[in-house]
């Protein structure tokens, strides 16, 4: 019997490997069906996001091979070859060493292969094709700017519109934010998991205590007080060593990663970066993405990194340039999740509405059920914001007074030293 079963619209799982996984399938509903609205027709595929789950548990468990270096070495090491993930690798020259391997139980990700090894592999393994879509759909590695806006030109602002991030998100949108499509289904699922792989093998070289988010309105002006005093928070807490995070949009959270692309520059850079941006003060504006590009071009910044995590759903707001690495996401609730869960040391709050109003009481959850193990500080920017025009302080605040929610490390504060102090206490316990 063969080891493959037609789906749909071209799509072809390996069916006796699968089977043995499927009963698992089940305890990952949640995720299978997050992001999603659910019509009926999403209940009727509802088997076939059951596949896809199983197949993104077995990518969690795997070591990944992105070149063929790096399958030769585990080779003559001697290691059993199973469970591996080969990402985008042309395999076309080396199938005699591949037969040679018996590789089993392992992953073949958008890799070229001769029919002849298709049909040896096939029985042992998962192996996926590259599907018609206008983005890689197992990424092995996290964005940079350079290739969401690959094409642009900041002599030409319009040529932003042409962008592979501009071409995704019109595909994202014609196709449905919330589609029912196989094929699409599974396209944004399998590229959403190789993007939190890529994720997971970048944030595994820092302390988790040293993560740090900052999140606020993607409406905040460049030339407001409040998006300079997050550049410069944002600045000085990178040079402590924190790797700063942000939903990677503009606003406030271009904000934070400007002041982490300017650690270690003088104070000079920093007013120049700011009057160079103050000249496209909203995402709006044509010039938004040109004058970003200007500083990069003109400052000697970039040292450091910094971490942004956006999303096609909000696809009309442009992930800026100045992240160093840049995990996009389809699906928007695995990115939020994502980001909360990744600021173990802390996540400030800067003056927003509802998406900050949102992940704030996310991130009461987490810490009142410890979710994440401890809880980390939540720091609120800005008194008279926080405790008055938007008074979610207080309430948080009198909840866990009264011992009606637990484990809430607050703060609310305006300057730059009192919030860089609390954080500091936090990891230094």
């Amino acid at each position: 019997m063969s080891s493959w079963v037609w789906i749909r619209d071209g799509i072809f799982i390996g069916w006796n490997i699968l089977r043995k996984r499927l009963r698992i399938a089940g305890q990952f509903s949640k995720y299978t069906m997050t992001g999603t609205k659910k019509t009926d027709a999403t209940s009727k595929n509802n088997h076939h996001f059951k596949i896809i789950a199983a197949i993104i548990i077995d990518m969690l468990t795997t070591r990944e091979i992105k070149t063929i270096e790096e399958f030769r070495k585990l080779r003559d090491q001697g290691e059993p070859m199973t469970n591996l993930a080969f990402h985008n690798m042309d395999l076309s020259n080396i199938a005699h060493e591949l037969l040679q391997a018996n590789i089993r139980d392992s992953l073949f990700l958008g890799c070229t292969l001769e029919n002849s090894m298709v049909c040896a592999l096939q029985h042992k393994n998962y192996i996926f094709p590259t599907l018609d879509v206008p983005y890689d759909v197992y990424p092995n590695k996290l964005y940079r700017a350079d290739d969401l806006y690959a094409g642009f030109s900041p002599e030409n602002p319009t040529s932003f519109h042409d962008t592979p991030d501009q071409v995704i998100f019109r595909h994202f949108i014609k196709t449905g934010k919330y589609t029912t499509d196989l094929k699409e289904s599974l396209a944004r699922a399998l590229h959403d998991q190789s993007i939190t792989n890529a994720l997971e093998d970048f944030v595994i070289h820092y302390d988790p205590k040293s993560i740090i988010a900052i999140m606020g309105g993607h409406q905040l002006l460049r030339t407001s007080r409040q998006y300079r005093k997050i550049v410069w928070l944002a600045k000085h807490l990178t040079e402590q060593g924190k790797l700063m995070a942000s939903g990677g949009g503009p606003g406030a959270m271009e904000a934070t990663h400007l002041g982490a692309w300017l650690a270690g520059t003088e104070d000079k850079d920093v007013l120049r970066a700011l009057e160079i941006l103050s000249q496209a003060p909203s995402y709006e504006d044509s010039n938004w993405l040109t004058s970003a590009f200007q500083v990069i071009h003109s400052i000697d910044g970039g040292k450091k990194y910094s971490l942004g995590i956006p999303t096609w759903l909000y696809g009309h707001e442009p992930p800026t340039p100045f992240a160093s690495h840049i995990a996009k996401y389809f699906t928007n609730s695995i990115r939020e999740d994502g980001l909360l869960a990744l600021a173990k040391g802390g996540i400030v709050f800067t003056p927003g509405r509802a998406g900050t109003t949102q992940e704030v009481f996310q991130e009461v959850t987490q810490n009142h059920y410890l979710t994440l193990e401890y809880a980390s500080p939540m720091i609120f920017m800005g008194r008279t914001f926080w405790a008055r025009d938007w008074p979610v302080y207080p309430l948080l605040y009198q909840l866990s007074y009264e011992g009606k929610l637990k484990n809430l490390d607050l703060g609310i504060y305006d300057t730059i030293e009192e919030i860089v102090a609390h954080l500091q206490r936090f990891y230094e316990k």
